[in-house]
């Protein structure tokens, strides 16, 4: 068990309420919306509400379980993110640090003033880098690549969402700190301490393709079309740091669990309090997002709901403190610290934006309305 389990209603939270929430879900699954999801709602250390729902693959069929597993897509930037966080608190890196000054040749295309912060608040000025599959194993050929990008902006003088180049950055970051590979930094300092390695991996093993839920393209015809590149081992393998974990809603709940108690969660302290306070404030306060079109309100990881009325899946009626982030049109998680609730949904669609924010908003107002206490 991940974490202990707790009635709603004893966690101060509105079992009714919950129940909607779960009812919109399987009414989007019966509408044709997504195959399957699962969705986890904890507080004060406690698991709540954990339901599965539909399908995790069509063909062969195979019903959601506790223990599937969905990819995060984005939201794996955060927990690459925990990982920079350990390390700025052992005093081995700062969050104003120039990446150049751990990543040797990266100065280069005029690259020199980009920071540690500006690569995890969307402001380095290369949105569209990318990283050859071939750099996906092979570190010395992802320094080169990072190395190579070009930026098409001054670093902060911009804000638009780094879809992975950031994060290929700061894996680059972690590897040059440590001088260990960043899947396993991760996975040692923040997977296994929290106890969710049977439930959260970055690089899918191959014993565990058979929980791996499927993902699909929106249905054409009556058909549920697979995304093909999810569907190749060497995404699965690959553990993209901004794109490519895989885990249970269960396991997403627990790690903003950690988040929403200050860093802590069992017993087991991964960052202080300051730090998780540190990291969820908000940066670029009103400053649109050029990709998104609207306020981010980005901090050191996740981003905020902030006081603006447009909001972005976290709930219309959220704490301006609540934090967290989405998987592109398939998910979100995010914390409310001042009343200690963690919220984690995953699906097996990626849905349009558009489509996948008003249903996010309209479940995550849900849950802050459970909140009774």
């Amino acid at each position: 068990m991940i974490f202990p389990v707790a009635a709603p209603a004893a966690l101060g939270l509105d079992p009714v309420k919950l129940e909607r929430a779960s009812e919109i879900i399987s009414s989007h699954i019966a509408d044709g919306f997504h195959p399957g999801a699962q969705l986890a709602v904890a507080r004060h250390g406690k698991l709540a509400f954990y339901r599965c729902f539909g399908q995790a693959s069509i063909d062969p069929p195979r019903t959601v379980s506790e223990m599937t597993l969905f990819p995060l897509f984005s939201n794996t930037k955060v927990i690459t993110a925990a990982a920079v966080w350990t390390l700025v608190e052992e005093g081995r890196l700062r969050f104003s640090d120039r990446v150049a000054e751990h990543v040797g040749g990266f100065e280069v295309h005029g690259k020199h003033d980009v920071t540690v912060a500006h690569l995890l608040t969307h402001q380095a000025g290369f949105p569209a880098a990318d990283v050859p599959a071939a750099c996906f194993t092979d570190r010395e050929l992802l320094r080169r690549a990072v190395c190579d990008f070009r930026p098409e902006w001054p670093a902060g003088s911009r804000l638009s969402y780094h879809r992975t180049s950031a994060h290929w950055v700061i894996a680059a970051i972690i590897e040059a700190v440590t001088g260990g590979g960043y899947r396993d930094e991760i996975r040692r300092r923040i997977i296994e301490p929290l106890g969710l390695a049977g439930e959260m991996f970055l690089g899918l093993p191959e014993t565990e393709d058979q929980r791996a839920a499927v993902m699909y393209s929106p249905m054409q015809d009556g058909q549920w079309p697979s995304e093909p590149l999810v569907s190749t081992n060497a995404f699965k393998r690959a553990g993209i740091p901004g794109a490519g974990g895989y885990a249970t809603a269960r396991a997403m709940a627990a790690f903003y669990q950690m988040m929403a108690q200050g860093g802590v969660l069992n017993g087991k302290r991964i960052v202080s309090p300051r730090m998780i306070d540190y990291v969820t404030r908000d940066f670029t306060g009103d400053r649109v997002d050029d990709y998104m079109g609207y306020p981010m309100h980005r901090g050191l990881g996740p981003f905020s709901r902030g006081q603006t009325l447009t909001v972005r899946g976290l709930g219309a009626i959220a704490h301006p403190r609540t934090f967290g982030h989405s998987g592109v049109g398939t998910s979100y998680c995010w914390a409310d610290p001042t009343s200690g609730v963690s919220f984690a949904f995953l699906s097996n669609c990626r849905r349009d934006n558009e489509w996948h924010n008003k249903r996010m908003d309209t479940l995550s107002t849900l849950v802050h309305a459970s909140i009774l206490e």
